[in-house]
C-alpha cells in the first residue's frame, strides 16, 4: 500500500509540473520560524522560483517644449536621428571588430592587409548610402559616430587611412556646412541633449536596438537639466 502511495504522489508531482500554473505554494518552512518562502512553477519550467523575472522598464522624464516650434524642431531632429542612427551604430561595430581581429594578427604586412580589407568594406558598404544624405542628417550622424566611439569622425579616418585623408574628407565635408572634428555633448549642448532623448525613447519603444554610448553622462539628471531650461524659457 505504502508503494502505491508513493507512485500515485509521484504521478501527481509530474502532472502538476507539466501544466500552466502560477499557483503559489508554501516551502521551506521551520517550525517555530516566522518567515515562510513562497514559490511558484512557471509554464515550461520544473524548477520552482522565488520571483519571475521581468522585463525591464525605463521610465523617461516627460519632455517639455518651450513652444510648437520647438516641438516641430524635435519631431523632425527625431526623423532625421532615427534614420542616421544605424549607420553609426555599424561603425561602431566594425571598428570594434577591427581592433579585436589587429590583436591577433601577428605581422605588420598582415595587419596592414587586413586593415584595407575592412577599409574598402566600409566605404563600399557606407558610401551610396551617405551620399543621400542631407547636410544636417549628415552632422548628426557624425556626432552619433562620436557617441558610439568615443572618436571623432576625423580621427577615425586619420587613424585608417592618413592624417592627409583625413584633411581631405574634413575639407570636402566644410564645404557643405560639415565637420568631421564635430563632437556629441548633451551636457552642454542642447540638440545633442535632445539626440540623445529621442534614442532613448526608440530604445524604449524598440524602434532602434540599443546600443549604449562610450561617453560618460547620465540621461536622466540630463533631462531634469534641460526640462528646467526649456521652463525658464518659457516663463520668461
Amino acid at each position: 500500500m505504502r508503494t502505491y502511495i508513493y507512485i500515485l504522489i509521484l504521478m501527481l508531482g509530474f502532472n502538476a509540473v507539466g501544466q500552466k500554473s502560477t499557483r503559489s505554494f508554501q516551502k521551506d518552512s521551520v517550525e517555530n520560524d516566522t518567515i515562510e518562502k513562497m514559490y511558484m512553477i512557471i509554464e515550461g519550467d520544473s524548477v520552482p522560483r522565488e520571483a519571475i523575472d521581468l522585463e525591464e522598464v525605463v521610465l523617461l522624464r516627460k519632455l517639455k517644449f518651450g513652444s510648437n516650434l520647438d516641438r516641430k524642431r524635435y519631431l523632425i531632429l527625431r526623423r532625421k536621428t532615427r534614420k542616421v542612427y544605424p549607420y553609426a551604430k555599424l561603425a561602431s561595430e566594425r571598428l570594434v571588430e577591427l581592433n579585436s581581429r589587429l590583436d591577433d594578427i601577428k605581422t605588420k604586412r598582415a595587419r596592414k592587409k587586413y586593415t584595407k580589407i575592412v577599409q574598402d568594406y566600409i566605404e563600399d558598404e557606407f558610401s551610396a548610402e551617405l551620399k543621400k544624405l542631407t547636410r544636417t542628417e549628415g552632422q548628426i550622424l557624425v556626432k552619433l559616430i562620436h557617441r558610439q566611439t568615443g572618436i571623432t569622425t576625423y580621427d577615425l579616418v586619420k587613424e585608417l587611412k592618413s592624417g592627409w585623408r583625413a584633411f581631405w574628407y574634413n575639407t570636402t565635408a566644410s564645404m557643405f556646412d560639415i565637420s568631421l572634428k564635430e563632437e556629441y555633448h548633451p551636457e552642454s549642448n542642447q540638440e545633442d541633449f535632445l539626440i540623445e532623448d529621442i534614442l532613448q525613447r526608440s530604445f524604449r519603444d524598440n524602434i532602434l536596438e540599443r546600443q549604449d554610448s562610450v561617453l560618460d553622462f547620465e540621461y536622466l539628471e540630463l533631462s531634469d537639466k534641460w526640462n528646467k531650461t526649456s521652463s525658464g524659457k518659457k516663463s520668461s
